[in-house]
């Protein structure tokens, strides 16, 4: 088994074990530790802390994540590194709740039971586990499946079920010309019966409980998935708080869900729907919002003397995540209550 090191994170005095040849964001999650992560493979800097005692060997990242300047700091990224000797961390960012709550990553085995085409580029599909995954609103998973020819593909998709579903899982993903699960799906590589094997959960952007103010979901393309299992795990929370969704599109012909959102927000008045189009046609007569969804996140929440108030979900592709940022600053919203989960065509917290 080789070497056992200890690490201790600063400032909050969590202790736990790292194996050699294991990084310490790996053995944090092994031992239901959630530690501030995004990508887990060297490419966000949401894990980058700085080492103040011990040393470690970095495996390959980007040096958008981690450049010559903070690696001459001190600074590491944990999902990169592996320890040589016992550790003392000092952590950049973390989350007292996300500590509290952390659920500890396990390995499943499934089968994949159905899928559908949702709209030209949107897929949903389902897969039933051999027990029972705990995960909170809002996180994801790792799938890995072999296709047809023999391929093993792993990606991570974030669940569109409500935690209270913990065998029958639902992804919602989005069909990119190389993508090759989502292609698999349409040619018929990846088929309904075939085997899976699931790790998780993972991810910070869940929904937080007991909190002021409204709930602000934001969501586009495939970032439907984690926002609709937020959205019903808020609901079914009983909590009476004001919900803001705003779903962002291109044309009418790229929304879908209608039916089951016009069924919950007529079961929940509390909550309010905002599909935004941004190429619809002038005279497709569409009525509804306009323009890009940071847009009409900005002009809603003016108009209902909204700014700066309740918590932020935001899950979709880099460009909306990236104009929603500054929107969000601008209209005083406190980064705490901000959570984002950017979604991009390679692994890591990505391919959803």
């Amino acid at each position: 088994m080789g070497e056992v090191y200890n690490v201790r994170l600063e400032p909050v005095g969590v202790e736990f074990e790292v194996n050699e040849n294991e990084t310490v964001l790996d053995a944090a999650f092994r031992q239901g530790i959630s530690l501030p992560h995004g990508c887990k493979e060297g490419q966000c800097s949401a894990c980058k802390c700085v080492l103040l005692d011990g040393e470690v060997e970095m495996l390959k990242y980007s040096t958008f994540a981690l450049n010559e300047s903070d690696r001459d700091g001190g600074q590491i990224l944990m999902c990169r590194a592996l320890p040589y000797d016992n550790l003392t961390i000092d952590l950049l960012n973390y989350d007292e709740e996300v500590l509290s709550k952390s659920i500890p990553v396990k390995q499943f085995e499934g089968r994949i039971t159905d899928f559908q085409k949702l709209t030209h580029d949107i897929r949903g599909v389902q897969i039933e586990l051999d027990a029972p995954l705990k995960f909170w609103a809002g996180q994801y998973v790792d799938i890995t499946v072999t296709t047809e020819e023999g391929e093993t593909i792993t990606r991570s998709f974030s669940m569109a079920n409500p935690p209270s579903e913990t065998q029958n899982l639902s992804f919602i993903i989005k069909k990119y010309p190389d993508g090759k699960f989502s292609n698999q799906l349409d040619s018929g590589g990846i088929r309904a019966g075939a085997s899976v094997r699931v790790s998780g959960p993972f991810g910070m952007c869940f929904r937080r409980e007991n909190r002021e103010g409204p709930v602000i979901l934001v969501g586009a393309g495939s970032g439907m998935s984690p926002v609709w299992s937020i959205l019903q795990d808020q609901v079914a929370s009983g909590e009476t708080r004001e919900v803001l969704f705003f779903y962002g599109a291109r044309s009418e012909a790229d929304l879908f869900h209608l039916a089951e959102i016009g069924s919950l927000t007529a079961a929940h008045p509390e909550v309010t729907f905002i599909p935004v189009l941004s190429h619809a046609a002038e005279d497709s007569g569409w009525e509804g919002e306009r323009g890009f969804v940071h847009e009409a996140v900005s002009r809603r929440l003016k108009a209902q003397g909204l700014a700066g108030q309740g918590d932020v979900y935001a899950c979709g592709p880099p460009p909306m995540i990236d104009a929603l940022q500054p929107t969000l600053f601008m209209l005083d919203f406190d980064s705490e209550r901000i959570f984002f989960d950017r979604f991009t065509t390679t692994s890591g917290s990505s391919g959803h």
